[in-house]
């Protein structure tokens, strides 16, 4: 985790769902965003400067290419001692595959915690690379997403996840 940053610089790029938010600094990312969600916004201090996150970029692109599974991008995870926990455990939910709110809660010892996991999910700052996406329903149904349920079955086909027909409707 890094904090006090001197200059956080941002720019958008194009993806397979929609205009993407980046943002980071001196090589540590501090947000990625949909163009849907509540986070897609740049503060006043912030610096447009693509070529500054570059090595965030290119992970992404490749992402969506299909050519990267893993990131390796340092992160500046804020948020309080449980949500950075949850965050920690979804980051071990692989590429391919999916999870539950309470297998997450399971995970950190918190086996009744599983709304208050989906607290920190919905709070997540790093979709994507933080892999929120890869969560759902303990009965294995779509559930909420901040980027869009839309964008949570491109994200989830991408892997190599087929989403049920009978679950497209909610799109």
């Amino acid at each position: 985790m890094a904090e006090n940053l001197s200059k956080i610089y941002y720019t958008f790029m194009s993806s397979p769902v929609g205009n993407f938010l980046v943002a980071g600094s001196d090589g540590v990312l501090w947000r990625t965003a949909f163009g849907e969600s509540e986070q897609f916004l740049v503060e006043d201090e912030w610096v447009e400067d693509a070529g500054a996150l570059g090595y965030a970029v290119e992970q992404l692109e490749a992402y969506f290419a299909g050519e990267l599974r893993v990131f390796d991008i340092p992160l500046a995870m804020r948020g309080s001692e449980f949500q950075v926990s949850v965050w920690e455990a979804l980051m071990d939910v692989g590429y391919g595959v999916t999870a539950s709110y309470g297998d997450i809660a399971h995970v950190l010892g918190k086996p009744g915690a599983s709304r208050a996991v989906g607290g920190a999910n919905h709070a997540n700052h790093l979709p994507i690379i933080v892999p929120c996406h890869r969560i759902i329903g303990a009965d294995g149904s779509m559930t909420g997403f901040g980027g869009g349920m839309e964008n949570k079955r491109i994200l989830l086909e991408l892997e190599g996840i087929l989403v049920p027909s009978e679950q497209l409707d909610l799109f």
